[in-house]
């Protein structure tokens, strides 16, 4: 083997630590393998409104009218007796949905963009389950 591939073979063994290192996640973690887990983009800006106030969903009525007022094609099915949804929105040409559940059972949520304000808007959608979650951003889950 010569002194190149030696290098490479280490350099590629250093790498994979971090991989080897990951530790699973709490089963009872809402924040894992999520039953809906959606983003697009939608033209008309006006269609924004249409997703809740709070950042939440809690009933499929709520669910099945935003999939429509949305044009999501075969919307997952929701247990919501174990899961909400958290929705957000952004103007931005580019957006990621990050979220972090704390301690105290807040799940914190924050919508990072790009800043480039473009036509329409952008959106993403995603299921928790409910277990282990007190509050979403401070609040409490919606009743409805």
């Amino acid at each position: 083997m010569t002194r190149r591939s030696l290098v490479l073979c280490a350099a590629f063994a250093l790498a994979s630590l971090p991989l080897a290192a990951q530790t699973k996640q709490d089963p009872k973690s809402p924040i894992k393998e999520p039953t809906v887990q959606l983003s697009g983009s939608l033209d008309d800006l006006n269609l924004a409104k249409q997703a809740p106030q709070t950042g939440v969903i809690v009933t499929a009525k709520g669910w099945e009218q935003l999939a429509e007022a949305w044009r999501v094609k075969n919307p997952a099915k929701v247990d919501f007796k174990k899961e909400f949804l958290v929705v957000a929105t952004s103007q931005a040409g580019k957006m990621t949905l990050n979220t972090r559940l704390d301690d105290q059972g807040d799940l914190r949520t924050e919508v990072v963009d790009n800043g480039d304000t473009q036509g329409g808007f952008r959106y993403a959608i995603r299921s928790f389950k409910r277990d282990g979650v007190k509050t979403v951003n401070g609040k409490p889950l919606p009743v409805e």
